[in-house]
């Protein structure tokens, strides 16, 4: 986890259902042979990575990994989520202001992390679609 805003320093800012997500990520993680990845950085300096496993354009399996701070955790953590089992079609549906209407009380000036995440699962399909 970053240190780069006073936020990320005070917990105190978060609501406990996003810190509660932030510790016990379930789709946090690296793949060895993902069908679709992707790797982009965001305007503050974070890192999301995206890895999808599809089998008749159905996302089997979701995974996202970061070096960023709590917000960012937590958006790729959503992001998986909901992707996890859905089409491609109906995954690139995905919004950032989906995200963020359920991470209620992420902080305003972390929204950008929602647009991080979707942008990484957006590239690691186009990177799926790219390959068949």
């Amino acid at each position: 986890m970053s240190t780069n805003t006073p936020e990320e320093k005070d917990l105190s800012t978060y609501p406990k259902t996003i810190i509660e997500i932030a510790k016990n990520p379930k789709y946090f993680g690296r793949m060895n042979d993902p069908i679709g990845s992707a790797v982009i950085k965001g305007p503050c300096g974070d890192e999301m990575e995206f890895y999808l496993l599809i089998d008749n354009n159905i996302i089997q399996e979701a995974k996202f990994y970061t070096n960023g701070c709590i917000s960012t955790i937590v958006c790729g953590e959503i992001t998986a989520q909901l992707a996890q089992g859905k089409n491609i079609n109906n995954a690139l549906g995905i919004s950032p202001k989906q995200i963020k209407e359920l991470l209620q009380g992420l902080p305003e000036n972390h929204s950008h992390c929602s647009i991080l995440a979707v942008s990484a699962l957006y590239r690691a399909i186009a990177d799926y679609l790219l390959k068949i």
